[in-house]
Protein backbone atom coordinates (compact mmCIF):
# COMPACT_ATOMS: atom_id res chain seq x y z
CA UNK A 1 0.00 0.00 0.00
CA UNK A 2 1.31 3.45 -0.93
CA UNK A 3 0.16 6.59 0.82
CA UNK A 4 1.10 10.25 0.68
CA UNK A 5 0.67 11.98 4.00
CA UNK A 6 1.92 14.83 6.12
CA UNK A 7 3.85 14.25 9.34
CA UNK A 8 4.49 17.00 11.87
CA UNK A 9 8.22 17.13 12.63
CA UNK A 10 9.50 19.61 15.24
CA UNK A 11 6.38 21.69 14.69
CA UNK A 12 6.69 21.79 10.88
CA UNK A 13 4.82 19.72 8.26
CA UNK A 14 6.80 17.18 6.22
CA UNK A 15 5.12 15.59 3.20
CA UNK A 16 5.98 11.90 2.89
CA UNK A 17 5.54 9.04 0.42
CA UNK A 18 4.95 5.98 2.63
CA UNK A 19 5.00 2.60 0.90
CA UNK A 20 5.11 -1.08 1.82
CA UNK A 21 5.90 -2.88 5.06
CA UNK A 22 8.96 -4.55 6.56
CA UNK A 23 12.48 -3.22 7.15
CA UNK A 24 12.49 0.57 6.90
CA UNK A 25 14.32 2.46 4.14
CA UNK A 26 14.49 6.25 4.23
CA UNK A 27 14.96 7.59 0.69
CA UNK A 28 16.25 11.15 0.27
CA UNK A 29 16.02 13.09 -2.99
CA UNK A 30 18.55 15.44 -4.56
CA UNK A 31 18.60 19.22 -4.89
CA UNK A 32 17.37 19.94 -8.41
CA UNK A 33 14.52 22.43 -8.74
CA UNK A 34 11.19 20.61 -8.89
CA UNK A 35 12.55 17.50 -7.16
CA UNK A 36 10.29 15.70 -4.66
CA UNK A 37 10.48 12.51 -2.67
CA UNK A 38 7.79 10.76 -4.69
CA UNK A 39 9.12 12.08 -7.99
CA UNK A 40 12.60 10.79 -7.26
CA UNK A 41 11.75 7.46 -5.65
CA UNK A 42 8.18 6.26 -6.37
CA UNK A 43 9.23 3.98 -9.24
CA UNK A 44 12.10 2.51 -7.23
CA UNK A 45 9.85 2.01 -4.21
CA UNK A 46 7.29 0.22 -6.36
CA UNK A 47 9.97 -2.04 -7.83
CA UNK A 48 11.27 -2.95 -4.36
CA UNK A 49 7.83 -4.37 -3.64
CA UNK A 50 5.73 -4.53 -0.51
CA UNK A 51 8.36 -6.23 1.66
CA UNK A 52 10.18 -2.96 2.39
CA UNK A 53 8.81 0.01 4.29
CA UNK A 54 9.88 2.95 2.14
CA UNK A 55 9.68 6.50 3.50
CA UNK A 56 10.46 9.17 0.90
CA UNK A 57 9.95 12.71 2.23
CA UNK A 58 9.95 16.01 0.45
CA UNK A 59 12.85 17.64 2.28
CA UNK A 60 12.42 21.18 3.62
CA UNK A 61 12.05 23.68 0.78
CA UNK A 62 11.08 21.02 -1.77
CA UNK A 63 7.69 19.81 -2.96
CA UNK A 64 5.02 20.20 -0.31
CA UNK A 65 7.38 20.55 2.67
CA UNK A 66 7.96 24.20 3.58
CA UNK A 67 11.10 25.61 5.12
CA UNK A 68 10.65 26.10 8.86
CA UNK A 69 10.21 29.72 9.87
CA UNK A 70 13.52 31.59 9.73
CA UNK A 71 15.39 28.77 7.97
CA UNK A 72 17.17 28.84 4.60
CA UNK A 73 17.78 25.12 4.38
CA UNK A 74 21.19 23.50 4.45
CA UNK A 75 22.80 20.23 5.47
CA UNK A 76 22.18 20.62 9.20
CA UNK A 77 18.45 21.30 8.77
CA UNK A 78 17.92 18.46 6.31
CA UNK A 79 19.85 16.02 8.49
CA UNK A 80 18.04 16.97 11.68
CA UNK A 81 14.68 16.90 9.94
CA UNK A 82 15.34 13.41 8.53
CA UNK A 83 16.33 12.09 11.97
CA UNK A 84 13.32 13.72 13.62
CA UNK A 85 10.97 12.38 10.94
CA UNK A 86 12.02 8.80 11.69
CA UNK A 87 11.65 9.51 15.42
CA UNK A 88 8.16 10.90 14.81
CA UNK A 89 7.25 7.76 12.88
CA UNK A 90 8.55 5.58 15.73
CA UNK A 91 11.10 3.83 13.52
CA UNK A 92 14.20 2.87 15.52
CA UNK A 93 16.37 1.21 12.87
CA UNK A 94 16.51 2.00 9.17
CA UNK A 95 18.66 2.08 6.05
CA UNK A 96 19.12 5.36 4.20
CA UNK A 97 19.32 5.84 0.43
CA UNK A 98 20.21 9.31 -0.80
CA UNK A 99 20.73 10.81 -4.24
CA UNK A 100 23.16 13.71 -4.80
CA UNK A 101 22.36 16.21 -2.02
CA UNK A 102 20.40 13.41 -0.37
CA UNK A 103 23.55 11.28 -0.33
CA UNK A 104 25.35 13.91 1.73
CA UNK A 105 22.36 14.05 4.09
CA UNK A 106 22.34 10.25 4.33
CA UNK A 107 26.02 10.14 5.30
CA UNK A 108 25.59 12.97 7.82
CA UNK A 109 22.59 11.17 9.30
CA UNK A 110 24.55 7.93 9.60
CA UNK A 111 27.30 9.80 11.45
CA UNK A 112 24.82 11.48 13.78
CA UNK A 113 22.69 8.39 14.43
CA UNK A 114 25.06 5.38 14.38
CA UNK A 115 22.71 3.29 16.52
CA UNK A 116 19.75 3.83 14.19
CA UNK A 117 21.18 3.79 10.65
CA UNK A 118 21.89 0.24 9.50
CA UNK A 119 23.11 0.83 5.93
CA UNK A 120 23.73 3.73 3.58
CA UNK A 121 23.43 3.90 -0.21
CA UNK A 122 24.80 7.21 -1.54
CA UNK A 123 23.97 7.64 -5.23
CA UNK A 124 25.81 10.27 -7.33
CA UNK A 125 26.52 11.75 -3.95
CA UNK A 126 27.71 15.09 -2.74
CA UNK A 127 29.59 15.34 0.55
CA UNK A 128 33.23 14.60 -0.25
CA UNK A 129 35.65 16.94 1.55
CA UNK A 130 36.86 19.70 -0.74
CA UNK A 131 34.58 18.77 -3.65
CA UNK A 132 34.16 21.86 -5.86
CA UNK A 133 30.92 23.17 -7.31
CA UNK A 134 30.74 21.79 -10.83
CA UNK A 135 29.62 23.99 -13.71
CA UNK A 136 26.69 21.65 -14.31
CA UNK A 137 25.51 21.74 -10.70
CA UNK A 138 25.79 25.52 -10.74
CA UNK A 139 23.64 25.60 -13.90
CA UNK A 140 21.19 23.11 -12.45
CA UNK A 141 20.61 25.21 -9.31
CA UNK A 142 20.20 28.29 -11.53
CA UNK A 143 17.75 26.70 -13.99
CA UNK A 144 14.69 28.91 -14.57
CA UNK A 145 11.26 27.43 -13.88
CA UNK A 146 10.28 27.14 -17.54
CA UNK A 147 10.15 24.43 -20.21
CA UNK A 148 13.51 25.57 -21.59
CA UNK A 149 15.00 25.56 -18.09
CA UNK A 150 13.61 22.10 -17.42
CA UNK A 151 14.95 20.74 -20.71
CA UNK A 152 18.42 22.18 -20.06
CA UNK A 153 18.46 20.75 -16.55
CA UNK A 154 17.33 17.27 -17.58
CA UNK A 155 19.88 17.24 -20.41
CA UNK A 156 22.64 17.75 -17.85
CA UNK A 157 21.37 14.96 -15.61
CA UNK A 158 21.46 12.08 -18.10
CA UNK A 159 23.92 10.80 -20.67
CA UNK A 160 21.30 9.41 -23.08
CA UNK A 161 19.45 12.45 -24.38
CA UNK A 162 16.61 10.22 -25.61
CA UNK A 163 15.48 10.19 -21.98
CA UNK A 164 14.78 13.94 -22.20
CA UNK A 165 11.29 13.50 -23.62
CA UNK A 166 8.67 16.21 -24.04
CA UNK A 167 6.60 14.48 -21.36
CA UNK A 168 9.52 14.52 -18.90
CA UNK A 169 10.24 18.17 -19.67
CA UNK A 170 6.59 19.19 -19.17
CA UNK A 171 6.37 17.31 -15.87
CA UNK A 172 9.58 18.82 -14.53
CA UNK A 173 8.67 22.34 -15.69
CA UNK A 174 5.35 22.08 -13.86
CA UNK A 175 7.07 20.87 -10.68
CA UNK A 176 9.69 23.62 -10.95
CA UNK A 177 7.03 26.29 -11.30
CA UNK A 178 5.08 24.96 -8.31
CA UNK A 179 8.15 25.12 -6.06
CA UNK A 180 9.88 28.16 -7.53
CA UNK A 181 9.36 30.53 -4.60
CA UNK A 182 10.78 28.17 -1.98
CA UNK A 183 13.64 26.96 -4.18
CA UNK A 184 14.78 30.52 -4.91
CA UNK A 185 15.84 30.91 -1.28
CA UNK A 186 17.87 27.67 -1.11
CA UNK A 187 20.82 28.19 -3.47
CA UNK A 188 21.16 31.88 -4.42
CA UNK A 189 24.47 33.00 -5.99
CA UNK A 190 27.34 32.79 -5.32
CA UNK A 191 26.57 29.07 -5.19
CA UNK A 192 29.97 27.62 -4.23
CA UNK A 193 29.06 28.27 -0.58
CA UNK A 194 26.07 25.93 -0.81
CA UNK A 195 28.22 23.16 -2.27
CA UNK A 196 30.65 23.75 0.61
CA UNK A 197 27.77 23.49 3.09
CA UNK A 198 26.99 20.04 1.70
CA UNK A 199 30.53 18.71 2.15
CA UNK A 200 31.33 16.59 5.19
CA UNK A 201 34.46 16.77 7.30
CA UNK A 202 36.85 13.85 7.59
CA UNK A 203 35.81 13.64 11.24
CA UNK A 204 32.13 13.31 10.35
CA UNK A 205 32.83 10.66 7.72
CA UNK A 206 34.96 8.72 10.19
CA UNK A 207 31.95 8.58 12.50
CA UNK A 208 29.91 6.64 9.91
CA UNK A 209 29.82 3.07 11.22
CA UNK A 210 27.20 1.60 8.90
CA UNK A 211 28.23 -0.19 5.71
CA UNK A 212 28.12 2.24 2.77
CA UNK A 213 27.49 1.58 -0.91
CA UNK A 214 28.48 4.38 -3.28
CA UNK A 215 26.78 4.23 -6.70
CA UNK A 216 28.00 6.54 -9.44
CA UNK A 217 27.88 7.07 -13.19
CA UNK A 218 31.19 7.39 -14.97
CA UNK A 219 29.77 10.20 -17.15
CA UNK A 220 28.29 12.18 -14.25
CA UNK A 221 28.94 15.88 -14.91
CA UNK A 222 26.95 17.21 -11.95
CA UNK A 223 28.93 15.37 -9.26
CA UNK A 224 31.94 13.97 -11.14
CA UNK A 225 33.19 10.57 -10.07
CA UNK A 226 36.77 11.75 -9.46
CA UNK A 227 35.83 14.54 -7.05
CA UNK A 228 32.59 13.22 -5.55
CA UNK A 229 32.74 9.45 -4.97
CA UNK A 230 36.37 8.41 -5.18
CA UNK A 231 37.61 10.67 -2.33
CA UNK A 232 35.02 9.14 0.00
CA UNK A 233 36.74 5.76 -0.30
CA UNK A 234 39.58 7.17 1.79
CA UNK A 235 37.33 8.36 4.62
CA UNK A 236 34.65 5.71 5.18
CA UNK A 237 35.42 2.69 7.31
CA UNK A 238 33.15 0.17 5.54
CA UNK A 239 32.62 1.22 1.93
CA UNK A 240 32.31 -0.13 -1.59
CA UNK A 241 31.84 1.69 -4.92
CA UNK A 242 29.76 0.54 -7.91
CA UNK A 243 30.36 2.47 -11.11
CA UNK A 244 27.93 2.39 -14.05
CA UNK A 245 29.42 2.90 -17.49
CA UNK A 246 27.44 5.00 -19.96
CA UNK A 247 25.64 6.72 -17.12
CA UNK A 248 25.24 10.29 -15.95
CA UNK A 249 23.84 11.64 -12.69
CA UNK A 250 20.73 9.47 -12.25
CA UNK A 251 21.49 5.72 -12.32
CA UNK A 252 17.98 4.95 -11.05
CA UNK A 253 16.61 6.30 -14.36
CA UNK A 254 19.47 5.43 -16.69
CA UNK A 255 19.99 1.82 -15.51
CA UNK A 256 16.79 1.13 -13.56
CA UNK A 257 16.73 -2.67 -13.41
CA UNK A 258 20.38 -3.10 -12.49
CA UNK A 259 20.16 -0.23 -10.00
CA UNK A 260 17.19 -1.78 -8.21
CA UNK A 261 18.86 -5.19 -8.07
CA UNK A 262 22.02 -3.62 -6.67
CA UNK A 263 20.00 -1.70 -4.11
CA UNK A 264 17.95 -4.70 -3.02
CA UNK A 265 20.99 -6.96 -2.65
CA UNK A 266 22.90 -4.43 -0.57
CA UNK A 267 19.99 -3.54 1.69
CA UNK A 268 19.39 -7.21 2.54
CA UNK A 269 22.32 -9.43 1.51
CA UNK A 270 20.74 -12.47 3.22
CA UNK A 271 17.54 -12.39 1.19
CA UNK A 272 17.10 -14.81 -1.70
CA UNK A 273 17.13 -12.60 -4.79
Amino acid sequence: MTARRTVTVDGSPVHVLDSGAGPAVLMLHGSGPGTTGSGAWATTAQALGTSWHVIAPDQAGFGRTPLPAGSRGGLRLWTEQAASLMDALGIEHYAVVGHSMGGAVALALAAARPQQVTRVVAVSTMGAPGAPLSADLDALWAAPASPSGARDMLSRLVLDQALVTDEAVDARASAMQAGAAAFASLFPPPRARWAADLTLSAQTLAAVRAPVLLVHGVEDRVTPLATAAQPLLEHLADVRLHVFGRCGHVPAIEHPQEFRQLLSCFLDPDRDH
